[in-house]
C-alpha cells in the first residue's frame, strides 16, 4: 500500500484508499440510502394519492427528502474529517451534531405547524427515513464484527 489512510466503505465493507472528500462521492457511496428514499417517496404518493391525500403525501416526501439531506451532510462531514487526517475532539463533534440537528428540527417543526394537520407527516417521514438509515449503517458494521 502507498501509505494512504484506509476506511471501510459502507456499501461494501471492503477497505479502500480514501481520496479527497467531494459530494459526489458520498452521493455515490450512499446510493443504496438514496434509493430508499426514492422508494419511500414514491410508496407515499401511490398509496395516499388514491386516498386523495396529496398534501399529505408531500408533507411526508418533504421529511424524507430532509433526512436524506442530513444523512447525506452527516456522512459528507464524516468523510471530510477522514480524508483531512485530523482527530476530531469530542467539543467539534458535539457542536457539529447540535448545530444539524438543530437546523434539522427548527425546519422540521416550522414546516409541520405551517402545514398542520398534514405537516404531521413531515415529522412521519423523518422519523421513518431516520429509522430506515440507521439500520442500512448499521448491518454492514454488524456484518463486519461478526467475520473479525
Amino acid at each position: 500500500m502507498t501509505g494512504a489512510p484506509v476506511v471501510a466503505d459502507h456499501e461494501t465493507t471492503t477497505d479502500r484508499p480514501v481520496g479527497k472528500a467531494s459530494l459526489w462521492r458520498v452521493v455515490r457511496d450512499q446510493r443504496k440510502t438514496i434509493y430508499v428514499a426514492v422508494a419511500m417517496s414514491v410508496a407515499s404518493y401511490w398509496i395516499l394519492g388514491q386516498l386523495g391525500e396529496w398534501l399529505l403525501a408531500g408533507c411526508i416526501v418533504a421529511g424524507v427528502a430532509l433526512g436524506l439531506l442530513n444523512h447525506l451532510a452527516t456522512e459528507y462531514w464524516l468523510l471530510r474529517i477522514i480524508t483531512s487526517g485530523e482527530e476530531p475532539t469530542r467539543h467539534k463533534l458535539a457542536m457539529s451534531t447540535l448545530v444539524r440537528l438543530l437546523v434539522l428540527s427548527v425546519v422540521a417543526v416550522g414546516i409541520a405547524v405551517w402545514f398542520w394537520p398534514d405537516g404531521i407527516g413531515l415529522l412521519f417521514g423523518l422519523a421513518i427515513f431516520r429509522l430506515i438509515a440507521l439500520v442500512m449503517t448499521t448491518m454492514p458494521l454488524l456484518k463486519e464484527l461478526k467475520n473479525q
